[in-house]
């Protein structure tokens, strides 16, 4: 492949996805053991199969069977647009031909991956890119776990060699509630990516209500909530759907989570010159947090055309840093990949849509 390849995936396709189903809950040949469920679950998730003929263990009429009533992959069309620092954005084209997408980011140490729970998103920030878009519609767990598979046979590795998953793409997981953890349980299953749930981030607005709901899930994830603001005037600026949670509501439900084994709450705060970086609000933010276990993610603003906003210079993010610590709160400056791809945080907006052949093409297998 080139560093630009656009990747092609076959025609449009009506069959069901395999990978929407629960890997307990994959088809078996009629009479057969369930064993059978697990095989095929190992070869979608830790193999990789990209269609049934490479599944050599199992039954040669099954395999028939599945190719002719079922699909492995929900995508159309994938194109890759690589980052000069080693990530790359993916843009997939769905089989109603909406798009949604997710981002690959290699680490010496690990290999990670930004996806989508929803095609656009209805939580409307000011700020981002994607809420630009509005909401197209929600996507299915197997378009959710696809994004992991095509990443890792793109980049050429194992699926299993993905141990850290953000659910930080594009929409509000907690919206799209049965699909996302059904996703989330896909990928700990130890017959499809035997995943820790410990390296699994879920990203959410701040929706009270599914946030106690997600407590009573038993899943060690790390939730992160974008708070971004520490009042509700300036939230509210910032995120115009805002109003239909109070800022205390959230961090009820913040304190519900842990209390019930929730770990670590990552808050999400986004830096946005002359709106939310006095250091007032630094101060207001610390203490709005006290009593929770918390990490703040301060988030340098990733400009896109439109916008309204600048970024706030490093001297005040320093500084804004070191009030939070001054008060016990922990927080680190993130380090935003995928700039110049249109892949950083905020950036996600499905650009290169309007040039589905650019690069090489290549057919699905």
């Amino acid at each position: 492949m080139t560093a630009a390849d656009a990747l092609a995936w076959g025609a449009m396709d009506a069959r069901p996805c395999l990978l929407d189903l629960s890997p307990a809950d994959l088809p078996v040949p009629d009479g057969q053991d369930r064993y059978r469920a697990r095989q095929l679950s190992r070869w979608l998730y830790q193999g990789g199969a990209r269609d049934t003929s490479a599944m050599t263990d199992l039954p040669a009429a099954w395999r028939e069977r599945l190719a002719t009533e079922w699909r492995i992959d929900p995508f159309e069309r994938i194109e890759r647009f690589p980052s000069a620092d080693g990530s790359v954005r993916y843009l997939f084209t769905l089989a109603d031909g909406k798009r949604t997408e997710a981002v690959y980011m290699p680490y010496s140490d690990r290999k990670t991956v930004c996806v989508s729970s929803m095609v656009g998103c209805p939580a409307g920030c000011a700020f981002c890119a994607t809420g630009a878009l509005g909401f197209g519609r929600n996507l299915s767990r197997g378009e959710i776990v696809g994004q992991l598979l095509a990443v890792a046979w793109h980049e050429g590795f194992a699926p299993t060699e993905l141990r850290n998953v953000v659910l930080m793409g594009m929409g509000e997981a907690l919206l799209n509630y049965d699909a996302a953890i059904g996703a989330i349980r896909t990928m700990i299953d130890p017959d499809a990516f035997g995943m820790s749930a410990r390296r699994i981030t879920l990203s959410t607005v701040g929706l009270p209500n599914r946030i106690r709901r997600l407590a009573g899930e038993g899943l060690p994830l790390v939730l992160a909530v974008s708070l971004h603001a520490p009042d509700e005037a300036t939230r509210r600026r910032i995120i115009p759907t805002a109003h239909a949670h109070a800022i205390d509501d959230i961090v009820a439900s913040l304190h519900e989570w842990q209390a019930a084994g929730g770990r670590r709450v990552t808050i999400e705060y986004t830096l946005l010159a002359g709106v939310n970086d006095d250091l007032g609000q630094a101060r207001a933010l610390a203490a709005l947090l006290e009593g929770l276990v918390v990490h703040v993610n301060l988030i340098p603003f990733n400009p896109w055309d439109g916008s309204g906003f600048s970024a706030t210079g490093t001297p005040r993010t320093d500084a804004f840093a070191r009030v939070l610590e001054r008060a016990g709160v922990r927080c680190s400056v993130r380090f935003s990949r995928g700039r110049d791809a249109g892949g950083a945080c905020g950036q996600l907006s499905l650009q290169g849509a309007e040039r589905p052949d650019r690069g090489a093409a290549e057919a699905r297998a």
